[in-house]
């Protein structure tokens, strides 16, 4: 029933144990992962799973096995994994922003898996101005010792909203006015078409599956960048660069 730094300062905290984990939540930890041992039950796993509803934290049933592998304390059927950041909610940023006098540069990634791809598309974003990154909680890369380093430690300094239904998430930008361009194969629209002078949600998808279909139904805009030589496309972190660095340099001609 600990917390463990497991020797380095480059890996994420873990938390061992039903109370431990529970005093985690508590505190304010941010929960990247937690794992409950199948089978496992009793009063005090029942008090965590009403926490695990008041906070939004869905947990993976696991077999015994993967927790032993994970570490050789006594778990007691419970291990949670504490994000490095803390995630921030997008219906808190948006006014801000606009409070500011600033016109809203949001980036939405859809299905990126990768940390190190994550982590350089966090570097590049923070580098570019843009105000906060949204993923979703289920199917996007974790935010681990690998991510913040390979952004330069930009996931400290950029906001990361994290929700569990990137629909709604979408369509509360749309009604607080961004419009959305999704950066896609799928269409003969290029990068450099859209409009990025008002506010605006640029959202890319994964190398293998782009942006799901959903999206791309109701987006404003769907711009691809245009390729020249045989390989038939880029990094998504390189992609993210090209169209975001587009966006820029269109807002500083507007600004003078």
């Amino acid at each position: 029933m600990s917390y463990n730094n497991r020797g380095s300062s480059e890996s994420n905290q873990m938390v061992f144990g039903i109370r431990a984990v529970i005093e985690a939540i508590r505190s304010g930890k941010e929960i990247e992962s937690l794992f409950i041992q199948r089978g496992t039950g009793g009063g005090l796993l029942n008090e965590l799973k009403e926490l695990m509803h008041e906070f939004g934290i869905v947990a993976q049933q696991v077999p015994v096995e993967k927790l032993n592998r994970i570490t050789s304390k006594n778990h007691q059927g419970v291990i949670a994994v504490i994000s490095p950041i803390i995630y921030q909610k997008i219906e808190n940023i948006i006014p801000e922003i606009f409070e500011k006098g600033e016109v809203p540069l949001i980036l939405v990634l859809d299905g990126i898996t990768d940390v190190r791809n994550m982590g350089a598309i966090a570097r590049t974003a923070e580098c570019a101005g843009v105000h906060a990154i949204v993923i979703p909680a289920k199917g996007s890369a974790q935010i681990n010792a690998d991510a913040i380093k390979t952004s330069a430690g930009a996931l400290y300094k950029i906001p990361v909203c994290r929700h569990e239904n990137l629909m709604q998430t979408i369509r509360f930008l749309q009604e607080s006015g961004l419009q959305l361009v999704c950066c896609t194969e799928k269409t003969k629209e290029d990068i450099y078409t859209p409009d990025y002078t008002p506010p605006t949600a640029i959202i890319m998808g994964s190398e293998e599956d782009g942006i799901r279909n959903e999206l791309i139904r109701i987006a404003d805009h769907l711009a691809k960048i245009p390729m020249f030589g045989e390989i038939e496309s880029l990094n998504v972190s390189v992609s993210t660069g090209v169209i975001l660095y587009e966006a820029i340099r269109q807002r500083r001609v507007i600004g003078g």
